[in-house]
Order: C-alpha cells, then sequence, then structure tokens
C-alpha cells in the first residue's frame, strides 16, 4: 500500500494542539459551507472530546451549518459514561450554539448489527446515493494499540470494502458493542485530522510516521483523495 504523504504538524504543547486543530477546522468549515452550504464533520471520542470543547467556543462559522456524524460509537444508552455522543451533549451542547438535531446519532436500543444499518440510512439522507460518503472532515483519534475509529489491530473489518458502517461486537476495549466507519469512508474523506498530546502517544506515532507500520489501523487512513494532517504537540512527537 502507497502511503500518503501527511502533513504533521508538531507544535509545543496540549493548548497549541487544540488550537491548531480548531484553526483547521475553522478555515474547513467555511470552505465546505460557501461551496456546498453544509459542513459534514466526523467525531471520535476520546481526547478529541476535550479538544473541541476547549477549542471550537472560540471559532468564527456559520454553526447552523454543520451535520455531526460518529466516526465510531459505543452501542450504550446516550446518557452512559461510555456514550460518544453523550460526552459531546454534555460538554459542547451549550459551550457552541449546536443543536441536538445538528448530531446524527445511533439508536442505541438496537444490536450492533441493527444499529450499523440503521447508522447508514441515516447517513445516506446527507451524501449521494451511488456513492460512498465523502466527509468534508474526520477528527480521528488513535489509541495506545494504534486503533483508530473501532478499527482494531489484525480485526477483520481492516479489510471490509463495501459496508460504510460495520458492527463491532468483539472489541477488545470495553463496552465489547459498538459501530464504525470503514476504511473505504474513512479513505473517501477530503480531509482526515489527528490531533494527539501527551508522552503517552509518543511510541504510536513513532511506530506510524516514522516506521510506517502498515499493519496498524491508524496507518492505513491514507485518503485517496484528500489530505491527512497530523498535529502533535512535542511531548507526542518525542521519539520521532
Amino acid at each position: 500500500m502507497e502511503m500518503a504523504s501527511s502533513d504533521v504538524n508538531i507544535v509545543k504543547s496540549e493548548a497549541d494542539v487544540i488550537l491548531e486543530l480548531c484553526t483547521v477546522i475553522e478555515s474547513l468549515s467555511k470552505a465546505a459551507i460557501d461551496r456546498d452550504d453544509v459542513f459534514k464533520v466526523g467525531l471520535s471520542g476520546g481526547s478529541l472530546v476535550k479538544f473541541l470543547s476547549e477549542g471550537l467556543p472560540n471559532i468564527d462559522t456559520d454553526w447552523s451549518k454543520w451535520r455531526l456524524f460518529f466516526c465510531d460509537e459505543r452501542v450504550v444508552p446516550t446518557d452512559s459514561a461510555d456514550s460518544t455522543y453523550g460526552e459531546y451533549k454534555n460538554k459542547l451542547i451549550g459551550t457552541v450554539p449546536l443543536t441536538e438535531d445538528q448530531f446524527i446519532k445511533i439508536d442505541p436500543d438496537l444490536s450492533a448489527e441493527a444499529a450499523a444499518k440503521d447508522y447508514i440510512q441515516k447517513m445516506a439522507v446527507w451524501f449521494p446515493p451511488d456513492s460512498l460518503p465523502r466527509f468534508h472532515l474526520l477528527l480521528l483519534g488513535m489509541g495506545p494499540d494504534g486503533h483508530t475509529c473501532s478499527l482494531f489491530p489484525n480485526h477483520r473489518l481492516l479489510d471490509e470494502t463495501s459496508v460504510w458502517v460495520a458492527p463491532v461486537t468483539d472489541s477488545p476495549k470495553p463496552p465489547p458493542s459498538r459501530i464504525t466507519l470503514t476504511f473505504p469512508v474513512v479513505n473517501n474523506a477530503e480531509c482526515c485530522v489527528f490531533a494527539v498530546a501527551g508522552a503517552a502517544k509518543a511510541d504510536m506515532v513513532k511506530r506510524i510516521l516514522k516506521d510506517r507500520e502498515e499493519t496498524l489501523p491508524a496507518s492505513r487512513v491514507q485518503p485517496s483523495n484528500g489530505k491527512l494532517i497530523w498535529i502533535m504537540d512535542k511531548a507526542a512527537a518525542s521519539k520521532m
């Protein structure tokens, strides 16, 4: 697999990661809204919730044009601590003028398999019917094992080629039941961004960006006709 070139931005601190990330988001949102009258962005959980809830209140954008999807989601009740949407609802709605209706959410009462199929139908409203969804932006996380979305190392879903959203019932990380975007959709995005901070990420950053370990899920984020941006602080980049 040919690895796409990525923009790697190394900044001083976590606060600078947040600033740089939100500068990128502001710019992409304006371009998307000018062109398409909508900004379609995929969210991940983990540290991104903190980065976005701290940084997004400072950007200039037309919030009413945003539509927020999930790169992956845990099939748990919205009020569960494990719900990524629940986290954004608690930490982002109210700090920026987004409404719950702007989030395209899973149905947590379904099985993972049914939730994945239902989510494809919900996404299909926002994308042309006969082609892969093309997000303006996917905000991706990277786990300590190199997973991204809910695409885990050595998992059969790494080889999924047709389904947009797949169920996961055997996640090595709890909770076991999830849905996730698949690589065909991830790599069809106009822009994918990883924002990472802290020395705990340094080893995996090195394995992906320096050693180019192609088996790691995060290494397989290679937009076929888009941009890949990494934003990290000096601690995360310390083994580069």
